[in-house]
């Protein structure tokens, strides 16, 4: 009787790459989550630039280029990504939960998504593609 094994199913091909996917999406939401301090910072790609040390903007800005763009690395990825799933909150509380509750009504959208995107890294780890050792 000879032993065959059985052909890998897509869910096992699936599984086998998940840490290079983790690390893509890390990516991806990192250079996301750069992209809207850019648009504070310097007003790209949306043309309007808070002013300069202007509160919480500017400083906004300044947390979310330099939150993203160790993220985008993987550099200390799960304390960064907490950090950024705080500050998210905050924004989310501090700046949209007043008008209302509901994220699609007050704006929040992108906050609440965030927060909970950074969330999940920081308990899945950051994937493949890092720059530092686990």
């Amino acid at each position: 009787m000879s032993t065959q094994t059985a052909p890998r199913t897509l869910d096992t091909r699936l599984t086998s790459q998940s840490a290079i996917a983790l690390g893509v999406f890390r990516i991806a939401v990192a250079l996301l989550f750069m992209v809207h301090g850019t648009a504070k910072l310097f007003g790209w790609p949306t043309g309007s630039a808070a002013a300069l040390g202007a509160w919480p903007m500017w400083w906004a800005g300044v947390l979310e280029l330099v939150l993203g763009l160790v993220i985008a690395i993987g550099l200390f990825a799960r304390q960064v990504a907490f950090i950024a799933s705080g500050m998210m909150a905050v924004a989310y509380f501090w700046r949209h939960f007043p008008e209302s509750f509901w994220p699609s009504v007050n704006g929040g959208e992108a906050a609440v998504l965030f927060c909970f995107v950074f969330l999940l890294l920081v308990f899945t780890g950051p994937g493949a593609l890092t720059v530092s050792r686990r």
